[in-house]
Order: C-alpha cells, then sequence, then structure tokens
C-alpha cells in the first residue's frame, strides 16, 4: 500500500489540503513538522483548527512537552510504526509536513548513528559556528562541504557522531534503510508574490489570536535555549523581545522576514528530492488542490481508483 507524502514550503496550505484528502481516502495523517510535536505551540504552528484534528485522526501532533527534543531519527522509527498501525485498520496514511531533514529521513532513508550525548551538545553550543565549521572541515571535510554553514544543527551532529564513533558521519552515506512502503511524493508551490503574501497574512493572525501571549508562556518556562521548541521562528524572535532587545513591532517584522526566508529554504531543499509532482496551487481553492493531489496519488496507486476526486 502506498503512502502520500504531501510536501512543500511553509504557507502553501499543506494542512488543510492533507485534511481533505483525508477524508475521501479513509486516511490518518502523520504530521513531519519538526515543531508541530511540542503542545503549547498551537499558534506558532498554525497547528489544524480543533474541528479538523476531531475529525481526521492526526499523529505526532502536539505529542511532546517544549522541553523535551526530538529528531529526524525518532521521527523515522515513529513514521514506520505509525504507518503499519494505520494500515493494519485498513485505512491508509499521509504524512505531511515542511521538515526538510524528517522528509529527507523517508525519502533517503537514514542512519540512526549513536544517541544524543547532552555534554558534547552543551560544548558544542557554546563554540562559534565558524569554530564548528573548521573542527568538521578537519575530522570530516565531506560532511562540511554538503552541510550549510549556517545550520548549527547539522554541524553538531555531524561532529558528535565523529567525537562519539571515531567515523566520519560521511563514511555512512549509502548504508541508509529505505522506507519500508513506496511514498507518492507531491510537492505544492506558490507564486513568489502570493507565498509572502500568505505569509504576511497568517504572522498578522497569529498575532491577532494570541501568539504573544502564547510564547510569554514558553518564555517564563526558562528553557534552555538549544531546545527546539525555543528555536522556532516566531517564539525566537518574540523571546527576543522580551529580553529587551527591540520593540514588539520588530519582532513582528523578523518573524516574517525569518518565516520567507525559511520558506526559500525549504523549497530549495525539496526542489533537490527526485520523484516528486510538483503543483502550482496559486490560484486554486483548498478543493480544486486537494482534487489535484487525489489524482496524483490515485495515478500511481490503482488501488485509489474508485475514489472520486
Amino acid at each position: 500500500m502506498t503512502v502520500l507524502l504531501l510536501l512543500g514550503p511553509t504557507a502553501t496550505g499543506k494542512s488543510a489540503v492533507a485534511a481533505a484528502v483525508a477524508e475521501k481516502t479513509n486516511a490518518e495523517i502523520i504530521s513531519a513538522d519538526a515543531r508541530a510535536i511540542y503542545r503549547g505551540l498551537e499558534i506558532g504552528t498554525d497547528r489544524p483548527p480543533p474541528e479538523v484534528l476531531d475529525r481526521v485522526p492526526h499523529h505526532l501532533v502536539g505529542a511532546l512537552d517544549p522541553g523535551q527534543t526530538y529528531d529526524a531519527v525518532r521521527f523515522r522509527s515513529d513514521c514506520e510504526r505509525l504507518v503499519a498501525e494505520i494500515h493494519a485498520r485498513e485505512r491508509r496514511a499521509i504524512v505531511v509536513g515542511g521538515g526538510t531533514l524528517y522528509v529527507r529521513a523517508l525519502t533517503r532513508g537514514i542512519f540512526a548513528g549513536p544517541p544524543a550525548d547532552p555534554h558534547l551538545r552543551e560544548a558544542f553550543g557554546q563554540q562559534t559556528l565558524a569554530a564548528l565549521r573548521a573542527e568538521l572541515a578537519y575530522v570530516d571535510p565531506a560532511s562540511a562541504a554538503r552541510i550549510h554553514p549556517a545550520d548549527r544543527v547539522r554541524l553538531t551532529r555531524a561532529l558528535e557522531v565523529h567525537r562519539l564513533t571515531g567515523r566520519p558521519l560521511s563514511a555512512t552515506w549509502g548504508s541508509e534503510v529505505p522506507f519500508p512502503w513506496p511514498l507518492v511524493r507531491v510537492g505544492l508551490t506558490l507564486d513568489r508574490d502570493e507565498l509572502q503574501r500568505r505569509i504576511e497574512e497568517r504572522v498578522r493572525r497569529m498575532f491577532a489570536t494570541g501568539l504573544v501571549e502564547e510564547a510569554r508562556r514558553l518564555w517564563d518556562r526558562h528553557l534552555p535555549p538549544d531546545v527546539p521548541a525555543v528555536r522556532t521562528i516566531g517564539y525566537q524572535e518574540l523571546s527576543a523581545h522580551f529580553s529587551g532587545e527591540y520593540e514588539l513591532e520588530e519582532a513582528q517584522r523578523r518573524i516574517v522576514k525569518n518565516t520567507r526566508a525559511y520558506a526559500r529554504r525549504q523549497l530549495a531543499f525539496f526542489r533537490s528530492e527526485s520523484g516528486v509532482q510538483w503543483l502550482d496551487v496559486t490560484r486554486l481553492s483548498l478543493r480544486e488542490v486537494a482534487a489535484e493531489v487525489l489524482d496524483a496519488w490515485r495515478t500511481a496507486d490503482s488501488d485509489l481508483e474508485s475514489i472520486p476526486c
């Protein structure tokens, strides 16, 4: 049985489309959003509204406390377990989200490697990006060339693997285990101006519906700065505002700016994935987009042919 993988940059409407397709196909949704898994981040992660969560089963949404960590290795393991459970219920599975490393854990497989070492992570967290890059370039030049110089998370993980195993992370390339089920990959994209408009509109809506208060509750917990929830766009900028670095208006402007930059990085990342059927949804309604996604899924899976678009 195939699994639908719906990907694309933020603000393209993936979650709503996935829910619409799920209702048509008796499917359950697995979130591949690296931040939606945390409780208390409903507004800032633009989590599906309660009525949608009530209608369509969602997994890996609001499952962890913000003080916990989660990574692509755990996601891959959880995703395999969940798909097996969903299929055992004679239902279909849809994986949806923009978590780039989570998506790659499915499309290209993953090397599990040693578990995270909190002491090493703390030590690496005190080093500058330049220092991390320099060390990685010395011990694992192939990984250093592949990892973006500003990607502290992946730089840290590559160094951690080398410190714990004595082998460069690049030595594991090619040993990744493929996903057990065929993936039907569909990507959503928008005209650049429309994507920027939607991002601005969404940030305004988040502020109007309580993002500042939600971020304040997270801030009041005084979590370590390297916790993923704290580093999430929206909460990170508002944390700087709460600490007095700049005014609220500047925090909102930075959230828009950083979200736009994140969307560009997502799109560039996903464009490098093979086998993705891209749909430009700029002028389409939710119903029309869902119909096109379902049609792409039906074309790849003959068992779905009896389901109308």
